[in-house]
């Protein structure tokens, strides 16, 4: 079998000219980086604003495992299965950062024969959207440094500062810094941290943003210290907002790709869904749905993380309206989830499937809490047998809902035609109702609980006392109608990555609580969860190469 990167290499890419042509993406409304990546210009959603929209299928997965899910690489292969019957279908993906690209996770672009192209320049600096942000991020950090260093007019306390720097890279060593040594002409001297990029607000206000305008105000609305009056500061007293929509001009517009069977792909925003909101921009998915009769998109991690956030925070936020979700399973996760080592899941084991098919009963349930439909897709494994998976679709039909064996991995478009068909029944029969599980003026602390207990099925929630404080005071300052987004570990429904299947009798414990208002969320830290990662013993950047001719070796 070839790796993904020698099948990616393998493909016969079209010019993206002529993929945004037959998207109905005018050449005019287009902005090419190369041959095989553009980006979009705003004229294209404003030409398109009055066309009806498409339906909306959101794909998301159970709890992650080392054994991996690939959520993905089913969105990819749904996608190019929906054009191979004959359905205007496009995708709306996130883009790769770099730290899990160099780390452990592996890159962003799907696996096997259902992946987005060109996947080496995607899983690397693909159109410099995430340079941008980062960029922006930090020349917001240096002026508030260097409003202290020039007598602090705001009177902001260096000890209550928020906004942090970020980097696009796992680096442990940045978690916690002290800044401003070498004396007065090298600055104030004060304690600071490093975050990943995907996790910074300026990611998240990317992907929420409706336009440029949008992004400026809400730029402009970040909060970014306090004084010692205890006066919130913000970026706009800072002046710093149109300076860093700026850098944000290019970054601001959806890139469009192709996979490897040319289905157009609109890839635009990259945050985390165990660190942050975990869902693309809402003007790729906007344009997805004026451009497809079928937009399709993805929320990271497990339906816990990225689609209750997709949910609750996008959903909300942009009006959109879900018609079908597709929940990605596999017979060794469920085997994991039911207690079985890595090293052991090729072994046929049907009664650790059993036992850990409770993980997928937890987020089909969770996912109809939200009034949806739900598809099942059995992501194929070589390993999987008859029994294991004769099991898995007798005990979805027992719990209502369609299942489909997705082996589009192996067989690209033509491996996913089984899930599409699946997933254009639960379309036809239209019966989606969606609400959001919590109203805005519910209190954030019972936003939370709603969340740790409707979602992640827990007794309770124990806020720490910090987070108390600073959950009464965001209250107090007026955001108590922001929903909230919760930073926790994607390996389990409980915030202990340890307790797998569907955990019974645990805590949720919020450690932090942070206002992001400018992205127009609270976001919560629960357990161990890290916001800046790093790097594993073995780095997958010790197997990246690249040969003198300028082909790139190890890339998965």
């Amino acid at each position: 079998m070839m790796t993904d990167i020698e099948i990616a290499q393998s493909c016969q890419m079209q010019p993206i000219t002529a993929i945004a042509e037959k998207t109905g993406i005018l050449a005019d409304e287009l902005e090419l980086y190369g041959k095989y990546k553009a980006k979009i210009a705003p004229s294209a959603m404003e030409r398109l604003q009055d066309k009806p929209d498409g339906k909306l299928v959101l794909v998301t997965a159970i709890n992650p495992t080392p054994a991996g899910e690939g959520k993905t690489t089913t969105t990819v292969g749904l996608g190019q299965a929906m054009a191979r019957i004959g359905k205007n279908a496009v995708i709306a993906l996130r883009e790769p950062s770099l730290g899990p690209v160099f780390g452990i996770k592996g890159g962003a672009a799907g696996g096997g024969w259902a992946q987005v192209v060109p996947m080496e320049d995607i899983n690397l600096h693909f159109t410099g959207d995430m340079h941008a942000i980062t960029a922006a991020n930090n020349l917001l950090c240096a002026m508030i440094d260097n409003h202290l260093q020039q007598g602090n007019a705001l009177g902001i306390d260096p000890r209550r500062i928020i906004f942090t720097r970020v980097m696009d890279m796992n680096d442990r060593a940045l978690r916690n810094i002290t800044i401003g040594l070498g004396g007065k002409i090298n600055g104030v001297p004060r304690e600071d941290h490093f975050m990943i990029t995907v996790a910074s607000e300026i990611m998240a206000i990317l992907c929420l943003a409706s336009d440029l305008e949008d992004l400026k105000k809400r730029f402009g609305d970040i909060l970014v210290a306090y004084t010692y009056q205890n006066t919130p500061v913000y970026a706009r007293d800072l002046k710093a907002e149109g300076a860093m929509t700026a850098l944000m001009k290019d970054a601001i517009k959806p890139n469009l790709v192709q996979t490897l069977e040319g289905t157009p792909c609109l890839m635009h925003g990259g945050p985390f869904a165990n660190i942050a909101h975990g869902c693309n921009s809402v003007q790729a998915t906007k344009l997805a749905l004026k451009l497809g009769d079928i937009a399709i998109t993805e929320a990271g991690f497990g339906a816990d993380l990225g689609a209750e956030k997709f949910l609750d925070i996008k959903c909300r936020k942009a009006g959109l309206k879900p018609s079908c979700v597709v929940l990605v399973a596999t017979v060794r996760a469920l085997k994991y989830n039911g207690g079985v080592a890595k090293a052991d899941l090729n072994q046929e084991n049907v009664e650790a499937v059993k036992k850990g098919i409770c993980n997928l009963d937890a987020h089909i349930e969770n996912i109809g809490k939200y009034g949806l439909p739900v598809v099942v897709a059995i992501n194929a494994f070589p390993t999987d047998t008859e029994a294991e998976m004769e099991f898995v679709r007798e005990h979805c039909a027992q719990m209502g809902v369609r299942v489909a064996l997705s082996e589009v991995f192996a067989k690209g478009g033509e491996g996913g035609i089984a899930l599409a068909e699946e997933v254009l029944a639960v379309l036809d029969e239209d019966k989606a109702a969606f609400a959001p599980i919590y109203p805005d003026e519910m209190s954030l602390t019972q936003k939370i609980e709603t969340i740790a207990k409707t979602i992640y099925g827990a007794d309770g929630v124990s806020i720490l006392p910090a987070a108390a404080k600073e959950l009464k005071n965001i209250m107090d300052m007026g955001y108590g109608n922001l929903p909230v987004c919760m930073a926790k570990t994607q390996y389990s429904l409980s915030d202990d990555e340890k307790k797998l299947g569907r955990p019974t009798d645990f805590t949720i414990t919020v450690r932090t609580a942070r206002l992001a208002a400018g992205a127009g969320f609270v976001v919560c830290e629960t357990g161990a969860i890290m916001t800046m990662p790093g790097l594993p013993k073995v780095p997958a950047a010790e197997k990246i190469d690249i040969d003198n001719s300028g082909k790139i070796e190890g890339l998965f």
